[in-house]
This record gives structure tokens, sequence and C-alpha cells, in this order.
């Protein structure tokens, strides 16, 4: 009977405890029934009720099951695009191994062919190669023996040698003899003894090939191995003479004086005085840089508190002018509904600079990237009080208190242009026929490029400038006309203005008589110009005689048209924003006319009973168009309204006093600026009668704002066109409603 296990003393087999009999007190002891009953409960198998209850032949069936290496997450019909074949082809199918780990292995068995390999070639140099740390596996299979009784015993300990990669030789002779030992031992009766000493004789051979194979397969230790091939030879010394040809020499004899020694001391002073004086030189220098130093670091510190100042002077003038800011946004005059036809302009603000209270407006231009910066040109147009300096100056609606920026030249500033893609380039035009061009972005100070030298400018003054397209290779350039008669082209390129002459203008017919017999061809002097706003090559030249010529920068001989336009000088052409066909002209003889390209005979005259110092077409509208008269009035046009007489005309400046030389359109807002003879620039908002939107019909809402203004004109113009004879003009259903 198994007793109660002690501790430490059971041993489990196969879910079973048994123990060694030992004794629980001091009259022996058995196992507990009671514990082995709830034992043998915890190990029955609970069955459950839903169980199927299966025969025995059922039990006793086989099932076969068969597994395949199939990988059931691999894509069979994979299909990529062949750029070669120009169509979809089957991908091919991936394996269905998956390998987890991988080692690269460095053993190689003994008999297989690249341990053979390698073994033969370690023979036939005489030394072993630099192998690879790989380990060669031997095995030996031990042979059975028989005795003289015919039973055979198998010999356990000494017939194995395990010794076959031993390297020192008397580490192999022990081991034999520990072999022979324990054969003897084992060895029972004279039987066995003969056994045991054949095998012996047997296993000797054996033994001793072993040892020679080893020491064969001895391989190289990686770390310490070098080859004899491999060593660096160290090259003897030697030395190396070479021989040159002496210094020339020379002999050198003189009288030592007490007037020689005199003039040497007094060499050797002058000498030092000039160090002593470039010493104070360099001092000097070193203090001028530190001053030009400190004068940059204050100037740029001047600039950033005049940018803050800027800002601060702006804030305080939108807090003064309150007032007019909020009518130059929102003011809409309610009289326009009672009134039919008629409009009426309201002053804003007036822009002035106190070094320019005595000079003329010569020319007033927008930004073309900043709506609310404008540019004015100050100079002088009565050529008997030239003044010796001109100003540019740019003011801005946020603060018309000051100008932002302000550019001082040594004579009158005629005319000036901003360049559409770069708007920080500025060019001017001066009355001494010079031209320059700056960059506000830095010192206005200083011109970026200007003309110099009597060839590399005009003869006469520069009446106006405009810049043109950038060149194939990307230069930038304008173009001037002048009082002389010629129109320049200028190019910008990386250290001076190259200049180059488009046209001469000469009269048709102005063949003369000279002083001497000969004909002479008369000049007409340029007051004008403007490009074509769709062909950059066109352009229209207005002169001193009232002509206005069509040419092209592609001709330098010959007019592609010519206009008799005035009776007196042309002082102002501009293009019809919605229909490039359609330009205005004013001149010095009182009158305003609306040209067609290619008609000799105007559209429309209006005679304002003064000179006309400039007209512009609005940009909002294409029948709306405004001039300035030397009355002091402004006179607004709109044909569409009213064909023969200005639906406005308001005087902004006193008419005994002062005349209104220039004025432009502002590209976003409904309102203009207009200068005059004291150096005032004035700003005047329009009202809505002057500027009428047209309103779509009901069957064509879908029409922009463009394509109806462009058919508004095309209708105007059908009723002073001379039509032919049978034709009709089609009617328009666009109206003309307030905007």
């Amino acid at each position: 009977m198994a007793t109660k296990p002690g501790k430490g003393d059971g041993k489990q087999v196969k879910g079973k405890r048994t123990s060694k009999n030992k004794t629980d007190g001091p009259g022996g002891g058995g196992g507990d029934a009671d514990d082995f009953d709830a034992w043998m409960k915890s190990r029955q198998l609970l069955k459950p009720d839903d169980q199927l209850d299966l025969t025995e032949a059922e039990l006793g069936e086989e099932i076969t099951k068969v597994l395949t290496p199939t990988n059931t997450n691999i894509v069979r019909n994979l299909v990529v695009y062949s750029f070669k074949e120009g169509e979809f082809v089957l991908a091919p199918v991936p394996g269905n191994t998956v390998t987890l780990i991988a080692f690269a292995g460095n053993s190689l068995h003994v008999d297989s062919e690249e341990g053979r390999r390698q073994i033969e070639e370690s023979d036939e140099i005489g030394y072993p190669l630099p192998m690879p740390n790989y380990t060669v596996v031997e095995q030996r299979e031990t042979d059975n023996v028989d005795g003289e009784e015919g039973e055979g015993e198998e010999d356990d300990d000494g017939a194995t040698a395990k010794d076959a990669a031993a390297e020192d030789e008397d580490v192999e002779e022990e081991d034999d003899e520990e072999a022979k030992g324990t054969e003897g031992d084992e060895g029972e009766g004279e039987g066995e003894g003969e056994g045991a000493a054949a095998r012996q004789e047997d296993d000797e051979p054996a033994q001793q090939a072993a040892a020679v194979s080893s020491k064969k397969r001895k391989l190289i230790n990686q770390f310490n191995y070098c080859e004899r091939g491999a060593l660096t030879y160290t090259n003897p010394k030697r030395n190396v003479d070479t021989q040159t040809i002496p210094p020339p020499r020379s002999q050198f004899g003189g009288n030592v004086l007490q007037w020689v020694i005199y003039d040497s001391y007094m060499e050797n002073f002058a000498e030092s005085q000039k160090d002593g004086t470039k010493k104070e030189d360099r001092k000097r220098g070193k203090r001028e840089k530190k001053f030009r130093d400190k004068s940059a670091i204050a100037e740029q510190l001047n600039k950033k508190y005049l940018k803050c100042w800027q800002i601060l002077e702006r804030m305080i003038n939108q807090n003064i002018y309150d007032d007019i800011a909020h009518d130059y946004r929102y003011w809409e005059d309610p009289a326009d509904e009672f009134r039919e036809g008629e409009g009426n302009l309201l002053p804003l603000w007036k822009f002035q600079y106190d070094k320019t209270k005595k000079m003329n407006v010569t020319d007033i231009l927008f930004n073309p990237s900043y709506y609310d910066l404008f540019a004015v040109c100050f100079g002088s147009h009565d050529f008997m009080k030239q003044t010796n300096e001109g100003y540019l100056c740019l003011f801005t609606v946020k603060n018309p208190s000051f100008p932002d920026y302000i550019i001082q030249t040594d004579c009158g500033v005629m005319c000036c242009d901003i360049h559409p893609t770069y708007p920080f380039l500025a060019v001017i035009g001066l009355y001494d026929g010079n031209v320059a061009v700056y960059n506000l972005r830095e010192d206005c100070k200083e011109p970026l490029y200007v003309s110099r030298g009597v060839n590399c400018k005009h003869g006469e003054c520069v009446w106006q400038i405009k810049w043109g397209l950038d060149m194939a290779d990307g230069e930038v350039n304008f173009f001037s006309v002048s009082s002389d008669g010629r129109v320049f082209n200028w190019i910008l390129m990386q250290n001076k203005l190259w200049v180059t002459t488009i046209i001469t203008l000469y009269r048709e017919n102005g063949l003369v008589d000279g002083p001497d017999g000969t004909k002479v061809t008369l000049k007409s002097g340029g007051s004008c110009m403007v490009f074509h706003p769709v062909d950059n090559k066109v352009f229209l030249v207005g002169t001193e005689c009232g002509y206005i010529y069509k040419c092209s920068t592609a001709f330098s001989s010959k007019y592609l048209m010519t206009y008799y336009a005035h009776n007196m000088s042309v002082y102002r052409i501009d293009f019809n924003r919605f229909n490039s066909n359609i330009f205005v002209s004013c001149g010095a003889d009182w009158m305003v006319k609306v040209w067609e390209d290619m008609r000799p005979d105007p559209l429309f005259i209006f005679d304002l009973g003064a000179a006309v110092g400039d007209v512009k077409w609005a940009p909002y509208s294409s029948t709306v168009f405004a001039a300035v008269t030397t009355e002091g009035k402004v006179h607004v046009f709109d044909l569409n309204v009213n064909k023969y007489k200005a639906i406005c005309i308001q005087a902004v400046v006193p008419k005994r006093k002062n005349k209104l030389t220039r004025l432009s359109f502002n590209e976003k807002l409904a309102f203009i600026v207009v200068g005059d003879e004291k150096g005032v620039t004035t700003s005047l908002k329009l009202s809505p009668n002057l500027r009428m939107m047209v309103k779509p019909p009901k069957k064509q809402l879908y029409l922009d704002q463009n394509t109806l203004q462009i058919g508004k004109l095309e209708k105007l113009l059908s009723l002073v066109r001379e039509l032919p004879e049978g034709s009709n003009v089609v009617p328009d259903a666009a109206t003309t409603v307030r905007s």
C-alpha cells in the first residue's frame, strides 16, 4: 500500500503520485482513502449534454485530412501593364513558402564537394588557404569485432576516436594509451584478451591516418595571419645632391664723407615722417569708417522710425478726415434720381507738397498694382519761367497731408510711367531731354538708370513716356517722345541705358528750300503718344502741328495712317478700354474728338470753349470719358445718354487765377484726380448718373458687364457710321440703369 507522500519525496508519473514507504507516526501508517477518492473525482471527464453518441465502428473510422502548402493570401490573377508589349500581362505568382528567419551558415561537411576541393588546394600549395571560418565536421564509424567464442562484443569507449582535430601529437598518444588501458580492463578471459589485442592492432593504422589527415586539414587563424607576399618592402634611403650656379658677385668701393652721412640721415628722417603720416591717414580712415558705419546704422533706424511715423500719421489723418473717408467710399447723391441725364462731382481731398506750390502738375498716373497710390509730376509749362528743380511725388488717399515717396530732380519733370509688372519701377521724362529710372523700394535720391551724354538723350523736352513689353531676352524697355520729332526706345542693360531711334517724325509734303538752295524736310515735334492695347507694335503719336500719326515699331520710315486731327498742338490721346479701335484726342484748339481706327474723319466732335489739357476714357463704361480745360472745369461725357454735350460740367478751380492741366481715373473706385497750375491735386467722386451700368435683358441674364458694354458701344457707333445702302441697324435690347 502506498503511503501519503512526504515533502520533497514524491515522484509524479502519468498524473499519479507515488512515494517511498514512510511512517507518519509512531505506529506507522498508509494513504488516506478519502483524499484518493477526491483526487479521482477531479480526474473524471465531464461530458456535455449535447455530445453525439457514436458507435464503436464510427469511432474506429479513419478520416483522412489533406494539408496543402497553398497560401490563400496570395493574389493569383494579378496583372501589370507592360510598356514593352503595350498591354496588361499576368504577373508571376509568388511561391507558397514564407521564410520566417534565415541565417547564413559557415560550416562545411568534410565529405562535401566544397570541403574536398579546399583540402586538395591546401595540399597542392603546401600551406593552408585563408579559408573562411568554416568548421569541418567528421564522422567516423566504429567496427564490431567478433571474439573467438563467436559472441560479438560492442566496443563502447576505445573504438571511437574523437581526437581527429587535435593539434599536438602528444595529446593523441595519451588518448591512444588511455583507450588501450580501457580495453584491457574490460576484457575477460584469454579470448577476450586476444580480441582486444587484435582490435588494438587494427586500430593503430587508422589512428595514424587520422592524425596525418588532421595535420593537413589544420585551419589558419583568421585574426593574426599575414601572407609573405603582402608585406610592404622598405625602400632603402638615398642621398640626392643638386648643384646650382653661384650668385654673381661685384666689388663696390666709395668714400664716406660727412655730407653723405648727413644726407642718409635726412632721407631716413623723411621716410619716418612719411610712415607717421601714413599711420595718421590710417587712423583717420578708421575713424571715418566708424563714422560711416554709425551713420548707416542711424539711417536704418531712421527708416524704421519713419515707417512707424508714417503709420501713425495715416491713423491721425483718417481720424481727422473721417467724414471725407466715408464719402469717398459710400457717398451716393440722392438728387440724381430726380434729374435725368445729369450728374455732379463731389470734391474729396486736396493733395499738395510745400515745395511744389508754384509748379504745374504736368502728369498724373495711378499705380497699376495699388489702386490708392498715384504719382504726380511737377514742372512748368511756361517755357519762359522754368524752375531749377522738379519733383515726382507719390500720394495715397490714406494720407492726403504728405506724399509717401518724393523724388527730386535738377529740372522739371514733364511725364512719368509706372511699370505694370514691376510696380516699384518708375520712369520719368525731364524738361532737358533726359530720362531716368527709379526704384521705389530703395533710396529715391539717386536714379537706378539715367541717360548721359549729348547723343544719349532727346534734344528737347520729353512730353510722354511709356513702358513697353519685355523683350525676347527679358530686358525691360520703355519708349519716349519729344519735341525734337524723334521716338526713342530705351533698353535697361546691366550697367547703362541703350537707346535706339524708332522713328523720326517728318511732315508729309514738308519739303522746303533751304538757305543754300537744297531741299530740307521739316520735322514735326511730338507732343504725346499711346500704344495700342491689343497690338503692342502699333502706337499713335500726336504732334505740335495737330496731326496724329499711326506708327509701328517694325517700320521706321513710313506711317500706317495719318489723321488730320486738330488745328493746333495735340495734348493727349487715349484708347477705349472695351473697343481697341476707338480712341479720343484733345488739343489746344478747344476740341475733343472721338476717332475710329483707319477712318480719316472723326465720329464725334465736341467744342469745350477752351484749350483741353487732358482727356481719358472711363475704365468702367465704354461710353464715358472726361476732359479738363484751362478754364478750370471738368467735363464728363456719356455718349449713350447725350451725344451732343456733356452731362456734367463742374468748375474745380477759379477761372482767372488757375487752370486745370491733367486728370486720371481710378481703376477700382468711381473717383478721379485732377491737377492744376498751382501744384494742387484734387480728388472728385462721380455721382451715380455718371457711372451707370448696363442692365442685361430678361432673356440674356447670363451676359457679363464687359459684353454688355461692348454691345452698347457698337449700337452707338452704328448710328454714326456711314452704312451701305439697304443695310439695317439691329436693335439692342440692353438698357442703361443706375449702378
